[in-house]
C-alpha cells in the first residue's frame, strides 16, 4: 500500500512539473526524498544471497564488490553503504536480471 502511495505522489509530482506548476529542482527533491533509505541487516543480506541461489563469489561480482566485503557484511562485521546499498535494494525489488 506505502508503496502505491508514493508511486501515485511521483506521478502527481510529475504531472505538476510537466504543468509548470513546479520546478525542476523541486521534482529532484521530492524524488530524492521518496526514496525510503534501504536498510541490511547481515541476515538480511545472507537471506537475499540465498533466495536468488547465488554463491557469494558470484553476489560479490553482480555488486562490484570483493568476496571479502560481501562475506563482512553476511558475517555483520561491515554493512552495505552508498551504491552497494542501492544495488542491494534495486537488486532485492527486481532480481539479478536487471543487472545482468
Amino acid at each position: 500500500m506505502r508503496k502505491r502511495m508514493i508511486d501515485e505522489m511521483r506521478e502527481t509530482m510529475r504531472s505538476l512539473h510537466d504543468a509548470g506548476a513546479i520546478d525542476k529542482q523541486t521534482l529532484r527533491d521530492f524524488e530524492a526524498g521518496a526514496l525510503p533509505p534501504p536498510c541490511y541487516t547481515a541476515d538480511t543480506i545472507r537471506g537475499l544471497r540465498e533466495r536468488l541461489h547465488v554463491s557469494q563469489g558470484v553476489f560479490a561480482a553482480y555488486l562490484n564488490a570483493s568476496v571479502s566485503t560481501v562475506q563482512k557484511w553476511e558475517n555483520g562485521e561491515k554493512k552495505p553503504s552508498g551504491s552497494a546499498l542501492r544495488l542491494l535494494s534495486v537488486i532485492d525489488r527486481k532480481g539479478l536480471e536487471v543487472l545482468a
